[in-house]
């Protein structure tokens, strides 16, 4: 099983690459916590989706620690990786999104895999149940797709708004609708959420409804699933510099086409991360918590 890891992103809002900020006495990274889960759960190799000038920071700080650990392997998301017939407009700068980070990785994922967000720490029974989902996809599966999803309450920061995949789904758990919002709590404690789409109307969550934290799990087609969807995007986006290609988006595509059901499987983990630079200290301290009691080696490694 392999464990993708975006890490690509520009962390505007936390103010630097926050993938590589400590998060314990002993230097570890948010990134460590996780790949040391995956690791503890049966994934055995690593690809990180980097920008290609952070190789050298990554194979320094992560990759030392864990190449001896796992198969550890480098993907770079690239503004001119495009289908043929496609160039990038003149001023874009925002990466194209977590679809094409996937597709960044392509020559790589051999496997059934996850995917993870770099900056995101999601608790060891969350790798647990992602890895036994895919342990349980028949050989050769298609369209067989998950999504370890939160409670929402689970997943608020405490300095501002978070973009989350709010998720509708039927009474056997599959997905029949994700919407990208902005979450926070109101003045007055409700959760509100803000679709992205300007189409759709804010909504209050219950603190139970399940979001999508970007842990999806999916059999090994959705590559080419996403390699006949990004021309199409492109056509109609590419002119608008900020558009992006978003799994969410063409995962719920693909259900609402019937070409994949995508099953929730709930956890009741807690989400820390760090969105804001603010959030560091909170992160800091949840993690020695979870040392103290004994769920982490100290020092980890």
């Amino acid at each position: 099983m392999q464990l993708v890891i975006l890490a690509a992103g520009m962390g505007s809002r936390f103010g630097g690459l926050k993938q590589m900020e400590p998060m314990d006495d002993y230097g570890n990274f948010i990134l460590d916590y996780s790949i040391h889960d995956a690791i503890r759960a049966g994934f055995d190799s690593v690809i990180f989706i980097i920008k290609r000038e952070h190789l050298e920071i990554f194979r320094e700080t992560i990759g030392k620690r864990v190449e001896p650990l796992i198969k550890t392997e480098y993907a770079f998301q690239d503004l001119n990786d495009l289908p043929e017939g496609f160039k990038c407009p003149e001023g874009r700068v925002k990466p194209w999104g977590t679809a094409h980070a996937i597709l960044a990785a392509r020559n790589l994922i051999n496997d059934n895999f996850i995917i993870i967000n770099g900056d995101d720490y999601y608790g060891q029974e969350t790798y647990e149940v992602a890895a036994k989902y895919l342990q349980s996809l028949p050989k050769n599966s298609v369209g067989k797709y998950a999504n370890i999803a939160f409670d929402v309450a689970n997943t608020l920061a405490e300095n501002g708004s978070v973009k989350r995949g709010v998720c509708f789904y039927d009474e056997n758990h599959f997905l029949t609708k994700m919407i990208e919002s902005s979450v926070y709590k109101d003045e007055k404690g409700a959760i509100q959420a803000e679709p992205i789409d300007e189409k759709e109307s804010k909504f209050v969550c219950a603190p139970g409804q399940l979001v999508s934290m970007n842990l999806f799990a999916f059999s090994r087609d959705i590559i080419q699933n996403l390699q006949k969807r990004f021309p199409i995007f492109l056509k109609e986006n590419i002119q608008n510099l900020k558009s992006e290609f978003l799994i969410p988006e063409e995962v719920s595509r693909l259900v609402g086409e019937g070409q994949a059901s995508l099953e929730l499987i709930s956890t009741p983990s807690v989400w820390y991360g760090v969105t804001y630079r603010e959030d560091k200290p909170s992160v800091v301290k949840a993690l020695k918590e979870l040392t103290d009691k004994g769920l982490y080696k100290k020092g980890l490694y």
